[in-house]
């Protein structure tokens, strides 16, 4: 299983807003209501996992351990 990195990539931000600047890519991530943050050097970061859930998409398939009910309990009397 291949693990996504936790922001988008410089080529994914540009396929979601169809812009390369920053500046427009900010523009359109702000009019699609799109959580994101602007570093320090300007370059805009978006966390894959909050486009997938806006977007109704998976990536992530979380497991849960069995867990064994305690059936001695189901025959336990009280004192």
């Amino acid at each position: 299983m291949t693990v996504q990195p936790m922001f988008l990539s410089k080529e994914e931000l540009q396929a979601l807003t169809n812009r390369i600047q920053y500046a427009a890519q900010v523009r359109t991530l702000r009019a699609m209501g799109i959580q994101h943050c602007v570093r320090p050097d300007g370059s805009v970061a978006v966390m894959r996992g909050h486009i997938e859930s806006m977007f109704g998409m998976q990536s992530r398939v979380t497991t849960r351990t069995p867990v064994e009910p305690n059936w001695g309990a189901l025959h336990a009397t009280s004192a």
